[in-house]
C-alpha cells in the first residue's frame, strides 16, 4: 500500500528524539542518522505504526540570496538600542564598527543573520 493512501488517516501521538526511552535500539541500529521516532495511529485500520526519520544524504548548501539583498561583504547599518548591551557586545565581537555620525552599527551583510529587521536603509533614519 502506498504511503499517500494511508497518510491522511494517521495521527501522530508521540515524537521521540534520539536517546529518549523507546529509541535506544533504533539509535543503536541507525546511529547519528536517526532524527526522530514517531508513533502514529491509524483509527480506520486500527493499528499503531512506529516510524523513523533518518538522514539519508548530507551535502553542502548555502542560503540563496534574496533578489534585493546586498552582497555578503557589503557593509550595512543596523540599529541597536542603548539598553541592548548583550546584542551590542555580540555585534562588536563579530567585527561591527560604530558609526558615530549616524549613530548606527556598521557590519558586513553576511553577519546580519537574524537582524534583518534592524537594517537601516540609506536615507531612512
Amino acid at each position: 500500500m502506498r504511503a499517500d493512501k494511508i497518510a491522511p488517516a494517521l495521527r501522530t501521538r508521540l515524537t521521540l528524539r534520539p536517546g529518549e526511552n523507546g529509541t535506544r535500539k533504533l539509535q543503536a541500529k541507525y546511529g547519528p542518522r536517526l532524527l526522530a521516532v514517531r508513533y502514529r495511529y491509524d483509527p480506520v485500520g486500527q493499528r499503531r505504526l512506529k516510524t523513523v526519520e533518518l538522514i539519508k544524504e548530507e551535502i553542502p548548501w548555502s542560503v540563496p540570496r534574496a533578489r534585493n539583498a546586498p552582497a555578503a561583504d557589503t557593509p550595512v547599518h543596523i540599529r541597536i538600542a542603548l539598553d541592548e548591551l548583550e546584542l551590542r557586545q555580540d555585534v562588536k565581537a563579530a567585527g561591527a564598527r560604530w558609526d558615530k555620525d549616524r549613530k548606527l552599527w556598521l557590519l558586513p551583510y553576511r553577519l546580519v543573520a537574524g537582524l534583518d529587521a534592524r537594517i537601516v536603509v540609506t536615507g531612512s533614519i
